[in-house]
């Protein structure tokens, strides 16, 4: 029955009501089997008096046999959501210890733009001092495209790089996602383009495009790999491939922008698995960044309101997923209370990337929460973070954007940065902000610059929508063992990329050639009939390109030297 036919029998009937209705027929929530059954996890027909609502009589025996305690269901779901409905925290919801599939990443390719304009030759042009954006933002580069290149001509491009250089015949690929917030249609999906000029007539291909600022990748990702471990796999490779092409108008937030496609390859017995049971994830109503006229692809921003959302994911999420850890060491039997024992677990640490300096905050609301986690148990503070003593008294929402405390954050945080955090920066720091591929091309990154020293290590991964969803989860290095993943090494994936040779290959732009690609993409965007004036030439060889877009808005793309 739809929500508004229940009785009106307070927030706690409601709610769960709301919780056990699902397109017209109630059903039981699989959180937990064991609990379900434990809890009785059921609402009394006669105290709901519902029975008026159901679509026919016939379904009466069916949910009273079902419908039996409303106590036991309403502390059920208050203990698994860990929040009790009067706004009273219940104790914490603790989940079976998660089973280790083995899922993730067996592969990675890129698209790389062919041209970049120096963070440098920016400074000079808007005529700020030198270091604002190379020093203030930590950006080295900025890569673009003009018209002729277009969010599935980049998407293409990158999945065509990751089925040639691994030998992926289409018909080993059962499962397509796209993640992007770089709109050319507001109904039809980026994974029919590229499914329809890559994969040929092999249409059981499950999947469409995740859209969310910044976040659709980590979506994409997440589906992808729920699907391997689904129990309707059908025993093929999902791939995944994220991509944006981020553009500002005229102004103070253009340096930010870039451009870049990641594409991966998702199986079993991966070199770079994901860590069940590591997840948190962060959910927010907020217009700090968004896209609401469609004459434009240029965001609305407000750049304050970003990175103070942004800092608020990052803690939130973070200390979301050490309780996790908490409960599933107390599981186990380790009582330790020490909120910062062995960095709980984390090797190495990478985050999305507007640009590197809000990388740098990010990494140091780490040690900001590990400081204020031991000061509230009564703990001693190492002697690193001592000087973040001072700030533990000071408001929260004053610690997001205080500039003391960055300072100070700063310089406590600057050697583990280097070790921790540094390694998977190189790519994004040379192509600027790829939106919602930022988070994936880092980790790109991290595999070319560590390779196989990765095995054994943990990795805290940290991805950031605006608007607002956010994601901290964890991957591992591994060695892949005897099977049809032995191939698949983290070594190769290095060699594979060969991220140095491929950045030293693009050629540097002017500001004026920047500019120029801005423009036209102005001119363009939107319409129909139209052409692409950017030069064929600025396109590398075999790279897919925009063709025209004719008086239907259909567009065609064709392939460089075909």
């Amino acid at each position: 029955a739809p929500a508004h036919c229940w009785p009106r029998r307070g927030p706690q009937t409601t709610t769960v009501a709301t919780d056990l209705v699902r397109q017209g027929t109630l059903w039981v929530l699989p959180i937990a089997s064991q609990r379900v059954a434990q809890a009785d996890m059921a609402l009394s027909r006669a105290t709901l008096r519902f029975s008026g609502c159901l679509r026919s009589s016939s379904r009466v025996p069916r949910v009273a046999s079902i419908v039996q305690r409303q106590a036991s269901a309403l502390a059920f779901v208050e203990q698994a959501r860990g929040v009790g409905f009067g706004g009273s925290r219940a104790p914490p919801f603790v989940p079976p210890p998660p089973q280790d599939s083995g899922v993730g990443i067996l592969a990675c390719e890129a698209y790389v733009p062919n041209r970049f304009v120096s963070q440098a030759a920016l400074e000079e042009a808007d005529g700020v001092g030198a270091g604002k954006y190379t020093i203030g933002l930590g950006q080295e580069r900025l890569a673009f495209v003009d018209d002729r290149e277009d969010i599935n001509s980049i998407c293409m491009n990158a999945v065509q790089n990751l089925l040639t250089k691994y030998g992926i015949q289409a018909h080993q690929v059962g499962r397509l996602e796209v993640g992007t917030e770089s709109l050319v249609d507001k109904s039809k999906s980026a994974k029919t383009v590229i499914a329809g000029h890559l994969f040929g007539d092999d249409r059981n291909l499950e999947g469409a495009t995740s859209i969310n600022a910044c976040y659709g990748g980590t979506a994409a990702l997440l589906n992808s790999v729920a699907w391997v471990e689904s129990s309707d796999w059908t025993g093929k490779y999902a791939i995944y491939v994220t991509a944006d092409i981020a553009v500002y108008e005229k102004g103070p937030a253009r340096p930010t922008g870039g451009c870049g496609a990641v594409a991966m390859l998702i199986g079993p017995g991966a070199p770079l698995k994901l860590v069940p049971g590591s997840r948190f994830s962060h959910t927010a109503d907020v217009y700090d960044f968004y896209k609401a006229s469609m004459m434009s692809e240029y965001p609305q921003v407000d750049g304050r309101l970003s990175q103070a959302c942004y800092l608020r994911a990052v803690d939130d999420c973070y200390n979301g997923a050490c309780r996790r850890l908490e409960q599933q060491r107390a599981a186990g039997g380790d009582a330790t209370t020490d909120p910062i024992a062995a960095d709980h677990g984390f090797d190495l640490w990478l985050f999305h990337s507007p640009y590197q300096k809000l990388v740098r905050q990010s990494f140091g609301r780490l040690l900001f929460n590990d400081a204020m986690a031991r000061i509230h148990r009564g703990l001693p503070l190492p002697a690193h973070l001592e000087p973040l003593r001072p700030y533990a008294s000071m408001p929260y929402e004053q610690t997001l954007l205080d500039r003391d405390l960055m300072k100070t954050l700063a310089v406590v945080s600057e050697d583990g940065y280097e070790r921790q955090v540094a390694p998977s920066t190189r790519l994004s720091a040379n192509i600027g902000n790829s939106y919602a591929a930022a988070v994936h091309a880092n980790i790109l990154s991290l595999v070319s610059s560590q390779r196989s020293a990765l095995e054994g290590k943990r990795i805290g991964a940290f991805s950031y929508g605006s608007g607002a969803i956010a994601t901290l989860f964890a991957l591992e290095g591994s060695r892949p063992g005897p099977g049809p993943s032995a191939e698949f090494t983290l070594d190769r994936i290095a060699d594979t990329v060969d991220l140095d040779a491929r950045l030293a290959a693009r050629r540097e732009a002017t500001v004026d050639e920047y500019v120029g690609a801005m423009e036209m993409r102005e001119a363009s965007y939107g319409e129909a009939d139209v052409v692409p004036v950017g030069s064929i030439d600025n396109i590398e060889e075999g790279a897919w390109y925009l063709d025209s877009v004719d008086s239907k808005f259909v567009r065609h793309y064709k392939r460089k030297g075909e």
